[in-house]
């Protein structure tokens, strides 16, 4: 050994030897308390949750890929309200912190929801209370003070699902198997000593995930979707982003096609946007039907949606408002009778027995019958219809106060009230013009 590489090697000695002494003295200087306030231990309730829904920062240790995926730390989702979206930057891993959920579920706490119809609504953000519902008050109380100690949508959230139930007469509902096996779609999942893994074919259907996003498609009991354009794709085809690569981060794991795991929507990847065949079968339509126009111009608006997996607009199935504005117009274009009809449940009606579906559904024809009565005189010359959107209820003014008082500062109630502005506005969808000469 050469001199200089001695010396070196005996100075990185002594220097790593007076940074461990250093940092021992701190440790025992700090003492066993001061160590326990630094890294407080889980509350009780907290820890038995998570002795079976594991956190996700514990996955990412062999999963980093798909952590930061499901994280939003690898590419962010983009913020689309340029496109009328205001919820498509929100992930899963958002699922119990976004302000948006906490506002929302804060209203709703208002119209005094039982314990059932609350229990309903965690299911899907927050899998683990089908398994400890005991919980669902102190999760509730933690989310409405924005300081939620468990997570919603996580790695085990998912992977703990063993089957799905369709037995129902609405849309397939998960099970969640509790214990060390993990669920996901490789029928060779690679060996480790972390947790066993086991195939489940719902990983790879259309069900597994209707049984949250139950709008999305027509007949949620089939495997695949329906529909010439893209008959046998599922939702995962579009949404977690083929790839190749591993799904462990382990060297020499082995390479196969994997899914991406931010579950971002359909405009991130612009399929549809560029695919006209496709895009025409994803927005919504209107026909008009005319059976009178006399004093009274009487008709049928009919709203179709094609055969795509689902249709626009994306957001909460039990949220979503629609609104169909019927406008009779004379030969000048001045509106000589108007009515907006609303489609949609209240925070006082949702979850309050089965789930309808929603105005707007993949597959479906709606048909909605108007009668206009005109100025006496006056001469219908069209008849237009405009289908518009919001992603939640307007809450009443009532309502809304009741939930702004329980908010803590006048930031708070700002931030709530901006949300409910923008999330409750009013978005374009399509429209149709019919002329009656």
């Amino acid at each position: 050994m050469t001199t200089a590489r001695f010396i070196w090697t005996v100075g990185a000695l002594v220097a790593l030897s007076c940074l461990s002494g250093a940092f021992v003295e701190t440790a025992m200087a700090q003492g066993p308390e001061d160590q326990a306030a630094s890294h407080p231990a889980p509350l009780s309730w907290v820890a038995e949750i998570e002795q079976v829904f594991i956190r996700s920062e514990d996955c990412k240790q062999c999963h980093v890929r798909h952590y930061e995926e499901w994280k939003g730390a690898r590419e962010q989702t983009p913020d689309l309200k340029t496109f009328g979206r205001v919820d498509a930057a929100l992930l899963h891993g958002t699922a119990l912190e976004s302000p948006v959920f906490r506002t929302v579920l804060g209203l709703w706490k208002q119209s005094n929801p039982t314990p059932d119809e609350q229990q309903a609504c965690l299911s899907c953000h927050v899998p683990s209370v089908t398994i400890f519902p005991q919980h669902a008050e102190k999760i509730v109380a933690d989310v409405l003070a924005g300081q939620p100690k468990v997570e919603g949508i996580g790695c085990a959230a998912c992977h703990l699902i063993n089957r799905m139930d369709t037995s129902s007469h609405t849309h397939p509902s998960f099970r969640i198997q509790p214990g060390k096996t993990l669920y996901g779609p490789y029928s060779n999942p690679e060996e480790n000593l972390v947790h066993q893994a086991e195939q489940a074919d719902h990983f790879r259907e259309v069900g597994f995930c209707a049984s949250c996003h139950f709008d999305k498609v027509k007949d949620e009991g089939q495997k695949d979707l329906p529909g010439e354009i893209l008959q046998g794709t599922v939702c995962q085809d579009c949404h977690m982003e083929p790839s190749t690569g591993s799904s462990t981060s382990r060297r020499g794991a082995m390479t196969r096609p994997i899914g991406r795991h931010w579950f971002r929507g359909v405009v991130g990847s612009g399929t549809l946007l560029r695919n006209r065949n496709v895009q025409a079968e994803w927005m919504p339509r209107i026909d008009i039907g005319v059976t009178k126009h006399d004093s009274v111009v009487e008709g049928i608006g009919a709203v179709k949606v094609g055969s795509l997996p689902h249709s626009f607009p994306d957001g909460d199935p039990v949220l979503k408002q629609f609104f169909l504005t019927i406008t009779v117009k004379d030969a000048k274009g001045e509106t000589l009778a108007e009515e907006t009809k609303q489609f949609g449940l209240s925070y006082g009606e949702m979850l309050r027995g089965p789930v309808p579906d929603p105005f707007v559904k993949g597959g479906t024809t709606r048909k909605v019958p108007f009668a206009l009565t005109l100025p006496a005189g006056a001469i219908a010359s069209s008849v237009e219809a405009v289908l518009t959107y919001s992603l939640i209820p307007m809450p009443t003014p009532e309502l809304q106060e009741r939930y702004l008082a329980t908010l803590r500062t006048d930031g708070e109630r700002e931030e709530a009230k901006k949300i409910i502005r923008e999330y409750s506005q009013r978005h374009f969808l399509t429209y149709r013009v019919k002329p009656l000469s």
